[in-house]
């Protein structure tokens, strides 16, 4: 049990009476700390105007009285007293923070210092006991500690952003739920790496991670926008900021450093500046166009006047050498027509014959031709869909702007080199292509691994006269032309080229619905015709197509071959029989043996092989029509084929 006042050694008691007055004056004046004295067994044996003022108590209430009163009950439960009183005993000192109570019940958090006071023989004979009221900072550190909690909930919280802390040689210290969301890093992973790793190896060449936090030291502040890598390894665009964080001393302790995934943002920005250089460019094709049909139309008319009048002064043409002349006149017009026609197309004013067609059968029929534009040393190959919906297309404008298109390709192409011409059906998306709307189409694409294009040339490739080539050599029409067919025909002209890289050019036509095609649908049989001499091949082309053949054509028999392995549609062969390459009979042997149900015709106007035919027409098993042949002795022969 704790000693009453009456119970008070004399040694204490005489202890306390033995201060030296003046010592004894200074402590009991001390206000802002409360400094008294405690007996061996804990009790107050004196009391400065600081304890007064801190606990509420007189010096005549509190002497004598057990200095455990001024804890709380939890702590005087747990004997804490007792325990500081035997540690300041023990070891010399004991000093603590905690709560206390007040005379009044309230409480205050005390800082304490319990000295240990012995005598000369070094018996304890009491302790010094030094108790300072720090509510103030308590309740400051606690709200400061809030603070501190709040704050880091609040940056932990955030997943829009990555924020996080580095050192000041860029390593991370510490990893919020943003920084895991957009980076796809756990905090285990990337505490104590440098922050560089987020960096592209060709920034990280360039030494940027480095320079951003010298900029932000120097300046206090950094920011920038570039691609930043995800642990996956996919990039994103990110908006940087790195701060500069100094003590109160200005010492640099570190940096904080926020970024937010902007990739959305910036693909926005590309649309929309593709957009706008997509009106910008459509508008000036616009003010061209305008212009350049009108000087057509107005062109047209002067070259009418010319063409009459030369018809006029070829009536009264007498000499041999004004023939000649009205002649290379006449040519010169044909050439400026020719060139108004091309003018009136760029500009969308050119009347087109339309008619639903498919596409890879248009190009089938026109393969001889188109390989006649080449070089041999230039492979020229196709891949053509099969089972194409119908376009509704001006056929002998496709086929005159697919030629401009493939001799654009042999010209941009060394020998050796590969142009592939090809067709697809494609599904697009609003605005995917240019402003196409959303809907199927038909793609004729043609493809070059030729020297490419400019950007410069890119921009400008598709306007009139217009031209990368030599004088003399182009007049810069054909693309132009084109690109106003493929207007015209309700699609569009995309170019894709770089230099170096190739170029591809690609049309794209609206596919027909399905009751347009089923409108169009006809029971046609397809005719392969084989000949290696154009001008015959072009006049057969025409004589079948009268008849309503649905009309392929190859040049030379290895072509044909090709032809017949793409084309298993293909019922009749037609070829001549003496080619270069290749004999018509054994073609025919071989394009049997690919198509056994295919019907073969073979020509020829040589003489000696004329006379070898027999009396059945034959010609080892097959059919033979001998050369020239009339419209007539075609439908004859066809009968006989049935």
């Amino acid at each position: 049990m704790h000693q009453g006042p009456e119970q008070l050694t004399t040694e204490t008691i005489k202890l306390a009476s033995q201060e030296p007055n003046r010592l004894a004056l200074f402590i009991s004046s001390i206000t802002d700390y409360a400094i008294y004295m405690l007996s061996t067994e804990g009790h107050v044996v004196s009391w400065n105007a600081g304890a007064q003022r801190f606990k509420g108590y007189q010096q005549s209430e509190i002497i004598g009285q057990h200095f455990s009163r001024f804890y709380t009950a939890e702590e005087r439960a747990a004997g804490i007293p007792e325990r500081a009183l035997r540690q300041a005993a023990d070891s010399g000192r004991f000093e603590a923070e905690g709560w206390r109570v007040r005379k009044d019940g309230s409480r205050f958090w005390a800082s304490v210092v319990i000295d240990a006071v012995r005598g000369e023989r070094g018996e304890l004979i009491g302790f010094a006991k030094i108790t300072r009221d720090i509510t103030d900072k308590k309740l400051a550190a606690q709200q400061l500690l809030a603070t501190e909690q709040q704050f880091r909930l609040l940056v932990q919280g955030v997943t829009d952003y990555a924020i996080y802390m580095l050192s000041p040689e860029g390593l991370i210290t510490n990893w919020n739920a943003g920084a895991r969301n957009i980076k796809g890093y756990a905090d285990d992973e990337v505490l104590g790496t440098s922050f560089s790793r987020f960096y592209t190896d060709e920034d990280r060449a360039q030494g940027l991670p480095q320079k951003a936090l010298q900029s932000a030291a120097e300046q206090g502040r950094f920011e920038a926008e570039g691609w930043r890598l995800r642990k996956d390894g996919s990039r994103f665009w990110a908006h940087v900021v790195i701060d500069a964080i100094r003590n109160d001393m200005g010492e640099l302790v570190g940096f904080a450093k926020v970024t937010r995934d902007v990739t959305e943002r910036k693909a926005a920005q590309a649309e929309l500046e593709k957009a706008r250089e997509a009106l910008f460019h459509a508008q000036k094709m616009e003010a061209i166009g305008k212009v350049t049909g009108g000087i057509a139309h107005d062109f047209n008319n002067l070259l009418s006047v010319v063409t009459n009048g030369l018809a006029l002064l070829r009536q009264g043409a007498t000499r041999d050498s004004d023939v000649r002349l009205i002649d290379t006149m006449e040519k010169a017009a044909q050439r400026g027509g020719t060139l108004i026609q091309q003018l009136l197309a760029f500009a969308r004013q050119q009347p087109l014959q339309k008619e639903h067609k498919n596409l890879s059968k248009l190009i089938a029929s026109f393969e001889a031709v188109l390989r006649r534009a080449g070089r041999a040393k230039t492979r020229l190959e196709f891949e053509l869909a099969p089972q194409l919906p119908n376009v509704l297309i001006d056929a002998a404008q496709v086929e005159t702007g697919l030629l401009n298109l493939v001799v654009n390709a042999f010209d941009a192409t060394e020998p050796g080199g590969r142009i592939v011409v090809s067709t697809q059906l494609v599904d697009l998306a609003e605005g995917q292509v240019k402003k196409l709307t959303a809907g199927r189409y038909v793609a004729m694409s043609v493809a070059d691994d030729g020297q490419g294009m400019s950007p410069q040339t890119l921009e400008r490739a598709i306007e009139p006269f217009f031209t990368t080539k030599d004088v003399g050599k182009g007049t810069g029409l054909g693309l132009s032309q084109v690109y106003g067919i493929a207007q015209q025909s309700g699609g569009d002209l995309v170019i894709e080229s770089k230099e170096g890289g190739g170029t591809t050019i690609t049309v794209y036509f609206p596919a027909s619905t399905e009751h347009e095609e089923a409108a169009e649908a006809q029971d046609v049989e397809t005719v392969l015709l084989v000949d290696d001499q154009p001008e015959v091949l072009d006049i057969t082309v025409e004589l079948f197509r009268s008849l309503g053949f649905d009309v392929l054509s190859a040049s030379s028999a290895l072509h044909a071959l090709d032809v017949l392995k793409r084309n298993p549609g293909i019922r009749l062969l037609v070829s001549d029989v003496v080619m270069q390459d290749m004999t018509g009979i054994e073609l025919a042997k071989q394009a049997v043996t690919l198509h056994p149900q295919l019907k073969v015709l073979l020509a020829s106007g040589y003489a000696g092989l004329g006379a070898a035919v027999p009396s059945n027409g034959m010609l080892e098993g097959f059919h033979f029509l001998a050369k020239p042949y009339r419209i007539n002795d075609i439908v004859r022969k066809l009968r006989i084929l049935g």
